[in-house]
């Protein structure tokens, strides 16, 4: 039996507008879309698949009619970059639909930098190390 400390992670995400969300996944963060199903036959779901190659985790992102994102200021997802948050790729966040925000936590804010997605999802770029 594999060890759950060596498991691979997906974390799922409503979203409202399919083509944004993976826009700022992608273009944003260079992310691979690895797969997109539309929904059909009985289902409203559509799904799309992201990740890196390398990656340990992926993100599932899931636009259902009945369902409405609905974030909180701690849905985060941080990425521990452990240096420089990069203007390059702060820009090419921003043009890729992602709106620079202040953190709830002003931890972040000191060793970061937050974004909000386009269903207002926060992304947190650290540049802090992990662990």
């Amino acid at each position: 039996m594999t060890s759950p400390d060596a498991a691979h992670l997906r974390i799922a995400r409503p979203t409202a507008d399919m083509d944004a969300a993976i826009r700022f996944w992608v273009e944003g963060l260079s992310m691979e879309l690895d797969g997109r199903q539309p929904g059909h036959h009985g289902t409203l779901e559509e799904f799309a698949f992201l990740g890196w190659d390398n990656g340990s985790w992926h993100l599932e992102l899931v636009r259902d009619p009945e369902i409405v994102p609905a974030p909180t200021d701690e849905d985060l997802i941080v990425l521990y970059l452990d240096g420089t948050v990069g203007e390059e790729l702060i820009a090419r966040i921003e043009r890729a639909g992602g709106t620079r925000v202040a953190a709830r936590n002003p931890y972040w804010d000191d060793h970061g930098v937050t974004f909000s997605d386009p269903d207002g999802f926060l992304l947190v770029l650290s540049t802090r190390s992990w662990p």
